[in-house]
C-alpha cells in the first residue's frame, strides 16, 4: 500500500472511531452541535434577565451528554461582561472553575476577581485575591484589584496597591494608569489625572487610546475647550495611536454640552467614519444617544437604520438605546411601533424595554396610557419585573393619587422574588407610608408594611405609619412599639406626637 493510500486509511478508520466510540465525546458532541447549528452560547444568550441563574442551564447542557469547550466558556463570559449581566458571568467562571473545566490562568483568576468585586463586593474581592496562588498573582490578579480600589474611590488603598505593582515591575503597560487617571475622574480631582499622563511618558510608557480619552473627558469636566483640543491633536498626531470612534463620539458629547452644536456633528461624522465596516454594536448606540441629545431626529433614524444595515442582530440593549432617544425627542408615537418591531424580534423579553417607553409616557404624565400597556402585557402572559411596577407607582404619587400608588406597589412587591437585586424607590416608598399613616385603614397600612418587609428591612418610616393608622383607629399600640424598641429604634419627637394622640381619641 503506497503512502497516499495508507494516508486516506487511517483517515477512515479515524472517522468510524470518533463515531462509535465512547472514548471521544468531546469530539462527536463539538461536531454534532456544530452541524446542528447548536450550541452553549446560544442556550445562555438568550436569558435576558440578569437575576436568573444561568447555572441549570450549564448543568443541563453537560447532563444530556454535550460537551463544554473552555473558549466559548470564556466566550459567553465576555458576553455576559459586555452586557453588564455580572452576576450571570460571575456564575459560568465560578462553574467552570468549580466543575475543574479546566486550570484557571491568571487571566482568568483576574476575570473572577473583578466580578466578584461588582457582584459581592470589595472584601470578597480582597479574599478572593489573598487565596490565589503566588505564581498566578501576575500583573492581572494586580490589576484587577487595583481597578476594584478604583471602583470604590478608595485614594489611599489605590495608591498604595500601584506603588506595590511599580515595586514588582507591573506597571510597564497603560492599564494601571488608566486606572490611576479614573480613579481621580471619579473623585473630582480632574487636575491630576494630566499629572498621571506625563508620569507614564516619563516611565517609558506609550499612551492607549483610553489614556487619551480620559485626559479629554478631564478637560470636558472642567469645561477647557481649548484643552481638549489641545490633546485631541497630540493624540491624532501619534503614530502608535489609531484614532477610533469612541474618541470622537466622547468629544462630540462635550461640545454638545458646551452648546457647540456644529463642532459637535463634525465630530460625530469622523466617529461614523471610523465605525463604518465595523460591525460594533455599542459605537451605533452612542451615536444614537448624542443626535437624540441634539434633538437630530432624521439623523438619529438614519444611525439606525445604518446599524441594522450592519449588525447580524440587533439586541435588547440596541431597541432600548433607540427607544429612550425617540422617547426624549416627544416621538412616543414612533416609539411605541418601534416596541411592536421588538417584540416581534424573537428576543428574549426582557422588561427593561418596554420600561423605556413605561418612563417615557410617565415623565410626559400620560400615566393612564402606561397603565393600558401594563395590563396589556400582563393579559399577553408577560410578568412585569418589579421596576415596572414601581415606575408607573411613581407617576402615580406625583400625580396625588395614591390609591392607585399604593396598589402599584404592592403588584411590584408581589413580584419580587426572583428579582432580588431590586430595591424600590425611596421617595416612592415614604410617599405611600406617609398617606396611609394619614389616612390609610389600620387593616390595610399593616398588610402594606408587612409586604414592603420582604424587600427591605423594618425601618423608623414603616413603624410611623403602623403606629398613626392603628392610633387613629382607636388601636392599642404596645405591641408594635415593643416590635420597634426590639429593633432598637427609639422613639422621636415625632413618634411622640403621634402617641400623645392616643389620650385624645
Amino acid at each position: 500500500m503506497d503512502s497516499a493510500s495508507s494516508f486516506f486509511s487511517l483517515l477512515a478508520r479515524l472517522a468510524r472511531t470518533v463515531r462509535s466510540d465512547h472514548r471521544f465525546p468531546a469530539v462527536r458532541s463539538y461536531y454534532s452541535g456544530r452541524f446542528a447549528g447548536i450550541n452553549l452560547y446560544s442556550k445562555i444568550s438568550p436569558i435576558g434577565n440578569p437575576n436568573i441563574s444561568v447555572v441549570p442551564e450549564l448543568d443541563r447542557w453537560v447532563d444530556t451528554g454535550k460537551n463544554v469547550r473552555v473558549p466559548e466558556l470564556q466566550r459567553i463570559i465576555r458576553d455576559l461582561r459586555k452586557r453588564r449581566r455580572h452576576a450571570q458571568a460571575l456564575e459560568v467562571s465560578e462553574w467552570m472553575a468549580n466543575k475543574g473545566v479546566c486550570v484557571l490562568t491568571p487571566g482568568d483568576h483576574a476575570v473572577q476577581l473583578d466580578l466578584i468585586g461588582k457582584v459581592r463586593g470589595l472584601a470578597s474581592a480582597e479574599s478572593y485575591f489573598n487565596s490565589i496562588s503566588e505564581e498566578n498573582k501576575t500583573e492581572k490578579p494586580y490589576g484587577a484589584l487595583l481597578n476594584c480600589y478604583v471602583r470604590e474611590c478608595l485614594v489611599d488603598k489605590s495608591l498604595a496597591h500601584m506603588q506595590k505593582m511599580k515595586d514588582l515591575g507591573f506597571t510597564n503597560q497603560s492599564l494601571p494608569y488608566n486606572d490611576l487617571m479614573c480613579l481621580y475622574t471619579n473623585t473630582g480631582q480632574h487636575e491630576k489625572v494630566l499629572d498621571v499622563l506625563a508620569e507614564m511618558k516619563e516611565n517609558g510608557v506609550l499612551p492607549d487610546n483610553f489614556s487619551y480619552r480620559i485626559c479629554i473627558n478631564s478637560y470636558g469636566a472642567r469645561s477647557d475647550i481649548e484643552g481638549m483640543e489641545k490633546i485631541l491633536e497630540e493624540m491624532e498626531q501619534q503614530p502608535f495611536i489609531t484614532m477610533d470612534w469612541n474618541t470622537y463620539a466622547t468629544v462630540a458629547n462635550i461640545y454638545i454640552k458646551a452648546g457647540l452644536t456644529e463642532e459637535a456633528v463634525a465630530a460625530l461624522k469622523k466617529s461614523e467614519e471610523k465605525l463604518l465596516g465595523l460591525s460594533y454594536s455599542e459605537g451605533y448606540n452612542h451615536l444614537m444617544s448624542l443626535y437624540g441629545n441634539l434633538g437630530d431626529k432624521p439623523e438619529l433614524l438614519r444611525i439606525w437604520e445604518l446599524k441594522k444595515s450592519v449588525c447580524q442582530k440587533l439586541l435588547n440593549r440596541d431597541y432600548s438605546t433607540i427607544l429612550g432617544s425617540l422617547v426624549k425627542l416627544g416621538e412616543l408615537e414612533e416609539a411605541e411601533s418601534l416596541l411592536k418591531e421588538w417584540e416581534m424580534s424573537g428576543n428574549g423579553y426582557d422588561f427593561r424595554v418596554p420600561n423605556v417607553l413605561l418612563i417615557g409616557y410617565c415623565q410626559k404624565g400620560l400615566v393612564e396610557k402606561a397603565d393600558t400597556m401594563i395590563e396589556r402585557l400582563v393579559k399577553e402572559g408577560r410578568t412585569p419585573i418589579p421596576n415596572s411596577f414601581g415606575i408607573i407607582a411613581a407617576a402615580y404619587v406625583k400625580k396625588g393619587e395614591m390609591g392607585k400608588a399604593v396598589e402599584y406597589m404592592k403588584r411590584a412587591i408581589s413580584v419580587f422574588p426572583g428579582n432580588e437585586g431590586w430595591r424600590p424607590n425611596q421617595r416612592v416608598v415614604s410617599s405611600v407610608l406617609g398617606w396611609l399613616g394619614d389616612e390609610g385603614d389600620a387593616e390595610g397600612t399593616e398588610a402594606f408594611v408587612r409586604l414592603l418587609s420582604a424587600v427591605i428591612p423594618m425601618n423608623r418610616e414603616m413603624y410611623h405609619a403602623l403606629i398613626k393608622a392603628n392610633v387613629r383607629a382607636g388601636k392599642d399600640v404596645e405591641g408594635i412599639l415593643e416590635s420597634m424598641r426590639a429593633e432598637n429604634i427609639e422613639t422621636d419627637e415625632e413618634m411622640e406626637k403621634i402617641l400623645s394622640l392616643r389620650g385624645e381619641k
